[in-house]
């Protein structure tokens, strides 16, 4: 699901103070280019917590109805919270894996970790580096 949000940039002593209106959060950053990361960034984790409680992400307000004082910006920030959750998800969960007998015995005894060892494996397989 992708949206685009009206951001306030409120410049400080060091850089900006981000206002997300439509979902009253704030961030901040050194410039502008890490501002507009940021607000992304609180953006997306905002939304992803909001659907994992069950509740529905408000759609964006237009940028001409933000209030704002003459030395803030306001700019728009674009979100594919389907995306951000699929890069930043690092929930773990547990599978039921089947292996023989003998190679079990003979990995509990060279105390192999059985989760980092499939984690591994599926990485190699489906050509994924570490985030």
């Amino acid at each position: 699901m992708k949206k685009v949000y009206p951001v306030v940039l409120t410049p400080a002593e060091h850089g900006y103070v981000i206002y997300v209106p439509d979902l009253q959060i704030n961030s901040e950053g050194k410039d502008l280019a890490e501002a507009i990361y940021m607000a992304r960034d609180a953006i997306g984790l905002w939304g992803i917590s909001e659907q994992d409680d069950g509740r529905k992400i408000p759609e964006p307000s237009s940028s001409a109805d933000i209030d704002h004082d003459p030395d803030e910006i306001v700019t728009l920030v674009d979100i594919d919270f389907d995306a951000y959750r699929r890069a930043n998800d690092m929930r773990t969960i547990r599978k039921n894996v089947t292996v023989p007998s003998w190679l079990n015995d003979l990995a509990e005894k060279a105390n192999v970790n059985f989760s980092q060892v499939l984690q591994d494996g599926l990485k190699q397989r489906l050509h994924v580096s570490d985030r």
